[in-house]
Parts: C-alpha cells; structure tokens; sequence
C-alpha cells in the first residue's frame, strides 16, 4: 500500500478515536450492575468527556482533517494514484464530517452546545445526495472530480466544526458569535455547492432514448 492511501486510511482510523473523546459512555452502560466495581472511574470518565473531552477531539479532529488533501497531493506527484485512493478518499472526507456532526448533536443535547440536528441533517443529506450521484456515475464509467465548490464547502464545515468543538475559543472573548455564524455559512455554501453538482451532472441520471 503506498503513502497517500495509508494517510487517506489514518484518517478513517482516527475516526472512531475522535468520537471516544466526544461522546460520553451511555449511562445504561454506566450504571450496569456488571460494572459496579469500577462505577465511580466511569462517571468520573464521563464527567471528563463532558468538560474537556470536546478540547482532545478537536485536536484530533484537526489532525485529520489537515490530511485531507495532503494524500492526493502525494498521489499526484508520486504519480500514485490508484482505484483504492479514489474509493477511500470521499469516504474518508464524509465519515470524518458525519462522524463530527453525530457527535455535536448529542453533545448538543446532553451539554446545551453543540450543533442543530437541523444544521447536521441538512449537510448529511447532502453529502448522501453527492456519494449517490457519483456511485450512479461510476456504474457508466464517469468519475466525478470535485469542484472548487466541493473544496470550499469542506473547508466551511472544517471551520465550524472545529470552531464548535472549541466552544467558540477564542472569539467567545471578544463577544462575537463566530461559532454560528460559521455553521450558518457552512450550510449555505453546502446547500449551493449540492445545487451546482447535480446541476452540473444531471445528465448522468438522464437515461438516453434508444435509436
């Protein structure tokens, strides 16, 4: 396996190690009579998560999402570029943006900050629409590259969620709202940036009329 792809695969695999920092233990688990034994460390894991674990999956979560490009620009000038690149690639940058949003919402809902279940959705939704068309693409032997609009809009919703995972560091002391005036902006050009890709190759879902 080359270089880009392992980075392209250490993004997927910090994933699951951002969400521990993020999202605390479910208190089912918690309060299980099986782990009685060492119920006062898990609430005192929780209670960690809740306060400071959004301040560690920040930090991971900008890690990864700095490697985002970095893999295919390696690609591209090693001449590396291979099918298991162009696969894992969107779906290391969705899983990593999904992933992040899943998390804000919940936090959203145990710690009051975080991110709407409508801002999240309506990105979700998509990114779904996109992998979508591109799988339908695919299957005619048409690769969709992204846009300057795609980039844009990955570097939008890098900036809110960071923003966010951040409580607003550090514009909370200056009294300005950055957090969500960036998610606001993150949706927007994601909507639009949606809007211009299936304008754009609307004809791969066309099916052509025989004769």
């Amino acid at each position: 396996m080359n270089l880009p792809n392992k980075i392209t695969l250490t993004r997927i695999f910090l994933v699951p190690v951002f969400m521990l920092f993020i999202i605390p233990l479910p208190e089912r688990f918690v309060m299980s009579s099986l782990l009685s034994f060492i119920q006062p460390q898990l609430k005192a894991l929780n209670d960690f998560i809740l306060n400071y674990g959004n301040y560690i999956g920040a930090v991971f979560f900008i890690i990864a999402s700095s490697t985002d490009g970095v893999d295919g620009y390696i690609a591209r000038k090693r001449k590396q570029i291979t099918k298991l690149g162009i696969f894992l690639d969107p779906i290391a940058d969705k899983l990593l943006i999904i992933a992040a949003l899943v998390a804000l919402v919940q936090r959203n809902e145990l710690t009051g900050y975080g991110i709407s279940g409508w801002a999240a959705m309506i990105i979700i939704a998509r990114e779904l629409l996109v992998t979508g068309l591109r799988s339908v693409a695919a299957t005619e032997g048409i690769v969709i590259a992204a846009g300057k609009l795609g980039k844009l809009k990955m570097v939008t919703q890098t900036v809110a969620i960071s923003v966010t995972l951040l409580e607003n560091f550090p514009f909370r002391y200056l009294g300005i709202p950055f957090d969500r005036y960036a998610i606001f902006v993150a949706v927007i050009i994601t909507v639009y940036s949606g809007y211009d890709y299936i304008r754009k190759n609307i004809n791969v879902l066309i099916e052509k009329k025989a004769g």
